[in-house]
């Protein structure tokens, strides 16, 4: 039996996610750890998230209380994490047969927190299937289910599609007290869906531009290293870079390429670069530890953002230009609301690689515009996107939320 007790007098709130640090260095984006981390000062924080092997089923991790829910044996826990639910499903169809397994072991592990101990909130992050299990929960609980937060990150809106995935999304948009999305792109896709709903807010995630995304004057930043950060899969755009490669090194030579991320697009990204005769200088490095991705945009010349579908947040962007490392990214909505197209980076149609080589080949041109570009990038990006402003904007609409319940 799972005990539930605070004696802090702090409200609880109960985080439901199926991205999450599995372990102590674990490489899996870490950002709704962080947000817990900032949350748990003023709430007593516990999180539901999947098992994965190797991972424990509960634990403390920076006074967050971490459940862990099973829903295969250990070795067939692989819907979750390396890249998320929706990539692990289009890496492995199988995999569909663990979805009903993972759907109901979450909601029953919810339905038992919630009858071990009162919360006052509980804020699942991704509409599916998150969302859709606070919501069945809530159908069972009635008027006993704790105030329902509802956070959008953008692959649960425009990588579910069909009819049924559209009533399900409404229904838990429905269910929701209050909605939060991590950009005003997603906020318009949201509100497409015809709810009516108005109780939504735009909360981008954060970065820590104090202690870990920041300039050093002690790293020499390169003249001609190009980076990726991200999965290698189609919707990345990876192979767009790759293509506009050999334009790059016609007129820069010496450029490199360096490749951060894992994914199932990996062997054939290596082989395009073989193909076009580029490997020598492309370096897929695999997926690194988050604390130690500032050291690469402080070495970079630039950033590439080269993505062919609607993120929901381009994250990485902001951790690249609070590095004072300009970026090109692809003219998404939500990269522009990051960047300043021709102030902290360039903006090039999506997918169009000549395009994208043209700007690459400009900018490495241009020290200059790239020293004055990643300054106005990290002055614009550290008073809108630091975890402290973030934060302070999460835990001001959990109390709103939750007092309007009362």
């Amino acid at each position: 039996m799972i005990e539930i007790s605070s004696q802090s007098g702090r409200k609880k709130l109960l985080v439901l996610t199926s991205t999450f640090p599995r372990w102590e260095g674990d490489t899996e984006p870490p950002f709704v750890f962080e947000l817990c981390k900032r949350l748990a000062p003023d709430f007593d924080v516990w999180v539901l998230a999947p098992h994965a092997p190797g991972a424990k089923t509960r634990e403390m991790m920076d006074n967050l209380t971490v459940v862990r829910f099973r829903y295969c044996f250990e070795r067939g826990e692989t819907l979750a994490y390396r890249g998320g639910i929706l990539a692990n499903l289009r890496d492995n169809r199988l995999r569909y047969l663990l979805v009903p397994m993972f759907f109901g072991c979450q909601l029953f592990a919810l339905l038992r927190l919630l009858c071990c101990g009162k919360f006052d909130i509980v804020n699942a992050h991704w509409l599916i299937p998150q969302g859709l299990t606070a919501a069945t929960a809530r159908t069972l609980f009635f008027r006993s289910f704790p105030a329902l937060l509802c956070t959008v990150h953008g692959s649960d809106l425009n990588g579910l599609q069909g009819p049924l995935m559209t009533a399900l999304k409404r229904l838990v948009v429905r269910r929701s007290d209050a909605l939060a999305t991590v950009s005003a792109a997603m906020n318009s896709c949201l509100r497409s869906l015809g709810t009516g709903v108005d109780n939504t807010s735009v909360i981008s995630m954060g970065i820590d531009t104090l202690n870990t995304f920041f300039p050093s004057h002690k790293t020499e930043r390169h003249s001609a290293e190009i980076l990726f950060v991200g999965r290698l899969s189609a919707q990345k755009g990876a192979e767009t870079l790759i293509r506009a490669m050999p334009d790059v090194l016609r007129h820069h030579p010496d450029s490199k390429l360096r490749i951060i991320g894992r994914g199932p697009e990996r062997a054939f990204l290596e082989a395009l670069s073989q193909q076009l005769g580029i490997k020598q200088s492309i370096e897929f490095l695999g997926p690194v530890n988050h604390d130690d991705l500032p050291e690469f945009y402080r070495k970079a010349t630039l950033l590439v953002f080269p993505s062919l579908t609607a993120e929901g947040f381009g994250l990485v962007c902001v951790e690249a230009l609070a590095c004072e490392c300009p970026v090109i990214a692809s003219d998404l909505p939500a990269a522009q609301e990051i960047i300043q197209d021709g102030q902290t980076g360039l903006l090039f149609q999506q997918g169009n690689e000549k395009e994208l080589a043209r700007k690459i080949i400009a900018l490495l041109a241009n020290p200059s515009l790239r020293y004055q570009m990643g300054k106005a990038g990290r002055s614009f990006v550290t008073p809108r996107y630091d975890w402290t402003t973030t934060a302070l904007r999460y835990r001001d609409l959990l109390h709103s939320i939750e007092r309007r319940r009362l």
